[in-house]
């Protein structure tokens, strides 16, 4: 963010500022102090387009009637290490860390689990819950689907979601979190992009004369972003969405974009596995080390490049950012403090 449009905002002034809106708006006070913390450390890892950015939309839904605070999601049926629950459009956030600790508890059983969430919200940064298993030694894997936002390689028109894909493994106290959308650049970096007059690093969409572009504007106008690998980005973006449909029973992405131009009501997985009870357990700790170690010692292009395994960028933005307190634009925290 470049210091002319911005603010800093502490940690803990953003959360409460979020509780104190979640809570007038007759939020439990439990899950209001989920969801506020959700938001307030999505801000505070530099995820700020499903942080701060995002929570007046959230705002927006709830006032919509799209997310219904007093209610929770629920099982539904049970086959063995998996289930399926119905999010009753309680909020994303909530719900996925419900999903998650279930998932996990069935590993804990089963050696693995996996809840599979149907009629649910926006879970907002998908990496959230990648954390939220890591850190309990758990490895994780998830995904969303979406309404219809990316074409299909070699197709104008959107009839694929973004779905965003999650994988985590425990890593020190820490984790190492692979959290990323079916498009090179995601919706939310895009719109950042385009506020602050600055061109994407690649490619990352297709303008109205069908041509590749860097301009993060003219991709939003065209609502043509491009899939990551091109053709194989957008299969897996497909069976992602047929994967979470049909073990969730849930809306796909076609459906989803018939009922509204909203999104709501999307269907998600959460697959956790319980380390502990592999027998190389006792290794895997010097074998992710020995692995990090040679990835991190390839030469660098340029010296000061971007080489960094998923998640560490993340670890050094908290830091920075509770240090120094959590950009925001100005014209966005004042929205907020009005809500």
């Amino acid at each position: 963010m470049h210091s002319d449009y911005i603010t800093r905002v502490s940690f803990e002034i953003m959360k409460t500022r979020f509780l104190e809106v979640l809570t007038g708006l007759n939020f439990p006070e439990e899950k209001a102090a989920t969801c506020a913390a959700i938001f307030a450390n999505n801000s505070l890892d530099g995820v700020y387009s499903h942080g701060v950015n995002r929570f007046p939309r959230f705002v927006e839904y709830i006032k919509k009637g799209y997310i219904k605070p007093d209610l929770e999601a629920k099982c539904q049926a049970q086959v063995g290490a998996i289930e399926q629950w119905d999010g009753q459009l309680a909020p994303g956030p909530s719900n996925a860390v419900q999903a998650t600790e279930r998932a996990m508890k069935l590993a804990q059983t089963n050696g693995i689990g996996l809840v599979a969430l149907a009629n649910t919200n926006h879970w907002m940064r998908g990496g959230t819950y990648g954390w939220q298993a890591a850190r309990k030694g758990f490895a994780f894997m998830g995904w969303t689907n979406t309404i219809a936002n990316l074409p299909a390689w070699g197709a104008r028109e959107c009839k694929l979601g973004n779905n965003p894909l999650v994988l985590a493994l425990p890593y020190q106290s820490e984790a190492i979190v692979l959290d990323m959308a079916m498009s090179q650049f995601s919706y939310g970096k895009m719109e950042d992009s385009r506020q602050l007059n600055d061109e994407l690093p690649f490619p990352g969409g297709f303008n109205r004369q069908n041509q590749l572009s860097t301009n993060p504007k003219e991709i939003l106008e065209s609502r043509r972003p491009l899939p990551i690998g091109y053709w194989k980005g957008a299969g897996l973006s497909l069976l992602l969405d047929l994967m979470a449909t049909m073990l969730s029973a849930g809306l796909s992405t076609s459906a989803l974009t018939k009922q509204n131009k909203d999104e709501y009501g999307v269907s998600q997985i959460f697959i956790a596995i319980d380390l502990k009870q592999l027998p190389n357990f006792p290794a895997m700790e010097q074998m992710l080390q020995t692995v990090l170690d040679d990835f991190l010692s390839a030469e660098q292009v340029m010296p000061q490049g971007s080489l960094r395994y998923p998640g560490q960028r993340v670890i050094q933005t908290r830091e920075e950012n509770r240090r120094l307190g959590i950009p925001v634009y100005a014209d966005i925290w004042q929205q907020i403090l009005a809500l």
